[in-house]
């Protein structure tokens, strides 16, 4: 498990990553990446915060961690599903970003010896153990956000109009 620093700065890279593939999709709805964008920060401590029993005054986990809410396949489909929905819906945007941020977690925890549940039983690239390395995954994290940047032509993002008023 990376630790909950680690989780909101690769949440960050999730964020940017979501918000480049929405404008990439359906063009420059400020809305759509600004909600993508939010969503995929929000997202990347998810399948953590989602395990609280928020409804009792005690706050503890109503399911065992690292079970249903780390759960690969879910958060796949609902990339999946998303995605195929940007520019039909307006919960669509929202919906990816949260996917990419609750799967950019799952990535995040993988290397730790007691893994993420992919598709059935739980997998673990035995890497490290929890807190360890975070340097590592952040810097993957922003890394694949760079090269997700990259190739939907963020570097093109002068031609918005809310950035010609800006002067670098």
């Amino acid at each position: 498990m990376a630790s909950s620093k680690a989780h909101h700065a690769t949440g960050f890279a999730a964020g940017v990553i979501a918000a480049a593939v929405v404008a990439h999709s359906i063009g420059a709805s400020y809305v759509g990446v600004l909600m993508s964008f939010m969503a995929g920060v929000a997202g990347s401590t998810a399948p953590d915060w989602l395990e609280v029993a928020w409804w009792s005054r005690a706050r503890r986990l109503w399911i065992t961690h690292r079970t249903l809410t780390h759960w690969g396949i879910g958060w796949i489909a609902l990339l999946a599903v998303s995605y195929h929905q940007l520019g039909h819906s307006l919960y669509a945007a929202p919906a990816f970003g949260f996917a990419c941020g609750g799967l950019m977690h799952l990535l995040a925890d993988w290397p730790n010896p007691l893994g993420v549940p992919w598709i059935a039983a739980r997998h673990s690239l035995k890497l490290w153990n929890s807190g360890h390395c975070d340097l590592i995954v952040v810097a993957a994290s922003w890394a694949a956000a760079w090269y997700v940047g990259q190739r939907l032509g963020l570097p093109e993002l002068h031609r918005l109009g809310l950035l010609q008023h800006m002067r670098l």
